[in-house]
């Protein structure tokens, strides 16, 4: 029996992608068909990591395609295409990054630096090259979750930093050069030569994704950052209380204000289960990012519990993804980094990395 291209994708033309509800084939994912009388293959490119999907998603295809591949040997490769996706105009792209992603919050006290270390470390899990940046300059903590403390960046030439690595991530902090008790009593035009320092002069290596923990408020830091930095998207971290989310609300709307997608929302904090009886209780209220969600037409990622294993984990520089990278909690941080990941692959691809500059001169 002889086959075409056409055939083959017909054959696979209903297999859906979980990740993003939508058919590989429309997604434009099935890619590399080979059809001879001893094999048929064909590639699934993904525009997200996903390691983990990797296996499931090549049994599917496989399935579909037994009744078509008669005697032939079937071959079906999955793997992910990770590419850089637009950001505000007129920003350049950051060397050595594809995208950058925010994640911020109204308020301190939420979890933002601890569900920005497991994104980070959820992304790279699933097979992306991730790096992760402090942006908080009065109070850095990235150092102490990812095990860092009291080391120093090395500099090759005086100017340049190269960041520190820790569990597959590549990380820069202020606190990696200033002691950790030192305070920073800067006022805000230091604090923002300091962030764009620590983004422009790290040697960031070939990343897909570059996390910013972002400090709390709507100052500085976060003006600089949506006038100097090529942001893909935003992630908002809040609890289900009021006052969270409502400081949490100022966040959305100053990041819509600058440009600045978001990409959704992360409850953390959702739920408590008492480790001694079991029961469940919503210590912060219940469903309050699912409402402020709907106001603002953003999707809500995922939700966290109120664990004292994400504090314990953070706190001793391991993570909880890293930490136990099988259990439950790692799960809910490989599913959010996962959605957040198929939202920048949605983006609009950015393209001006691969032009040359044009330069006109009166001769």
């Amino acid at each position: 029996m002889s086959l075409s291209d056409a055939q083959v994708l017909e054959a696979v033309s209903s297999l859906i992608d979980d990740n993003t509800g939508k058919p590989f084939v429309a997604a434009k994912a099935v890619k590399n068909i080979k059809i001879s009388d001893a094999e048929l293959s064909l590639d699934v490119v993904l525009a997200y990591p996903a390691n983990s999907q990797h296996e499931p998603v090549r049994l599917r295809f496989e399935a579909a395609l037994v009744p078509l591949a008669e005697q032939r040997k079937l071959s079906v490769r999955v793997g992910s295409l990770i590419t850089s996706h637009s950001a505000q105009r007129g920003v350049p792209l950051l060397s050595g990054v594809k995208n950058v992603i925010a994640v911020a919050s109204g308020k301190g006290g939420v979890g933002k630096s601890t569900t920005a270390a497991n994104l980070a470390l959820a992304l790279s899990a699933e097979g992306a090259r991730v790096g992760i940046l402090d942006a908080d300059i009065y109070g850095p903590s990235q150092p102490l979750m990812m095990g860092l403390q009291g080391q120093r960046p090395e500099t090759p030439d005086g100017k340049s930093l190269k960041p520190l690595e820790s569990h597959g991530v590549q990380t820069m902090s202020i606190g990696y050069l200033v002691d950790a008790d030192q305070a920073m009593v800067w006022r805000g035009p230091m604090v923002s030569q300091a962030l764009q320092q620590l983004l422009n002069d790290t040697r960031w290596d070939n990343l897909d994704y570059l996390v910013i923990d972002m400090p709390p408020g709507t100052g500085d830091i976060q003006l600089t950052l949506s006038q100097k930095v090529p942001v893909t998207g935003a992630v908002i971290v809040t609890t289900p209380q009021d006052i969270a989310l409502l400081d949490a609300r100022k966040g959305v709307t100053m990041f819509q204000k600058v440009g600045i997608p978001i990409l959704g929302m992360v409850e953390n904090m959702a739920i408590h289960v008492c480790s001694h009886c079991g029961h469940a209780e919503h210590i912060f209220g219940e469903g309050g990012a699912a409402r402020m969600a709907a106001d603002f037409g953003v999707d809500v990622l995922g939700s966290l519990p109120l664990d004292m294993g994400i504090r314990l984990a953070a706190d001793g520089g391991t993570p909880t993804v890293a930490a136990d990278p099988d259990g439950k909690v790692a799960e809910l941080y490989k599913a959010i980094a996962r959605k957040v990941a198929v939202k920048v692959g949605e983006k609009a691809q950015d393209f001006s990395g691969k032009f040359p500059k044009i330069v006109i001169q009166n001769n």
